[in-house]
């Protein structure tokens, strides 16, 4: 497998598992996820992966950062997942689930 294949195992598990993702893409530095059920993402347990720089949650996405390597990491995930990445568009369409309408 590939260089972040624990890491990429690890972290679709602590993001609640393949279930909670109701989608995935990424931009330059950021894996963004998302999830249907935030509350299930472990993010202490993120937060010791070593390929995680960090993390936070914007406009209904949970955004981890992975750094100049990301589209590497992202290919990894979406094929030990096997979840289908989608656009940057269609993940913030979907993120709006996610999102207070006030």
């Amino acid at each position: 497998m590939g260089k972040y294949e624990n890491d990429v195992a690890k972290l679709l598990e602590y993001v609640g598992g393949k279930d909670n993702i109701a989608a995935v893409t990424h931009c330059v530095t950021r894996m963004r996820f998302v999830l249907n059920d935030p509350s299930l993402a472990d993010e202490e347990k993120i937060e010791t992966l070593a390929s995680v720089k960090g993390m936070f949650t914007n406009a209904g996405q949970f955004q981890v950062i992975i750094g100049n390597d990301v589209g590497t990491f992202y290919n990894e995930f979406t094929e030990v997942s096997g979840i289908e990445g989608v656009s940057k568009e269609q993940s913030k369409k979907i993120a709006k689930q996610n999102q207070n309408p006030l």
